[in-house]
């Protein structure tokens, strides 16, 4: 009996996946931020930004589940409203929550400067793009078209609803991969500013980077960032690289303008038969 293998993949880059917030618009990831923030105050409830940007990246619900298992907001939430949070208050505020995160999309939904420019690099380079979010679809509804006016326009777009699960599973990746038709899942470049989007591309077998400026784990607006001294700024850069390399990520970049240089060097290590 013979059997014949299948070489490892050597071939180009073929597709990348972006989040959202923090990743491609919203420098600083604070759309969520300010919905999170305003949500609990409305209920009485004060969190901290620590606590509202703890669980970035999973799926909205699941985001107010993980803020109220908290232990200070757990306690805190009980003396405001006599009794713990049970489903029917997840579901209720979940249901408040959703205009809320609309309107501060709204007024983030600036693509981060470099953006553009690495955007066109891809398509010149005929790689393909997809972008998944654990915002939900209703939310995005007025997000995609002030993107496209911006000159983004992703070939696939994913929310996690639309999954059985959201991150740190691969489910959204994977159906990006299958809505762009990419035959090989070494091929794929996840790009991510939260640590459970890196824990999602390599559930996804892709290569991954984690951009640190730009997102949730530096989480300033950029004229914050600005701002600060170059030694305030290097700190808070340190801290977020690794933070990052401790998850597993492939690369680590400030922002999405400097994702180029990562694709020219994935592709020399896919050319010499690395893997992911």
């Amino acid at each position: 009996m013979s059997f014949s293998y299948k070489r490892a993949y050597t071939g180009p880059v073929t597709a990348a996946i972006f989040d959202w917030a923090g990743t491609t618009i919203d420098f600083g990831s604070l759309a969520p931020i300010k919905a999170f923030s305003a949500l609990f105050e409305q209920n009485q409830v004060a969190i901290t930004l620590a606590e509202a940007r703890a669980p970035m990246g999973a799926e909205k619900r699941e985001h107010i589940r993980q803020i109220l298992a908290m232990p200070r907001v757990k306690d805190a939430w009980l003396a405001a409203q006599g009794k713990e949070a049970d489903q029917t208050d997840i579901d209720r505020l979940y249901n408040d929550f959703v205009p809320l995160q609309i309107g501060t999309i709204a007024d983030r939904s600036t693509l981060i400067p470099g953006a553009l420019e690495t955007f066109e690099y891809l398509q010149e380079h005929g790689i393909k793009i997809g972008a998944n979010t654990g915002y939900a679809e209703e939310m995005i509804v007025d997000l995609l078209p002030k993107a496209a006016e911006q000159g983004y326009v992703p070939l696939s777009n994913v929310c996690a609803p639309q999954v059985p699960k959201g991150r740190p599973y691969p489910h959204m990746t994977l159906k990006n991969m299958l809505e762009l038709e990419i035959e090989t899942v070494q091929s794929v470049i996840k790009v991510d500013d939260t640590l459970i989007g890196i824990e999602e591309g390599l559930n996804a077998g892709c290569w991954t980077v984690g951009v640190a400026v730009s997102g949730n784990e530096v989480g300033l607006d950029l004229e914050e960032w600005l701002a600060l001294s170059a030694e305030e700024q290097n700190k808070l850069r340190g801290n977020a690289y690794a933070r990052f390399r401790a998850c597993g990520a492939h690369y680590v970049i400030d922002s999405i303008a400097d994702l180029p240089e990562v694709v020219e060097d994935i592709n020399l290590r896919l050319a010499c038969g690395e893997q992911p």
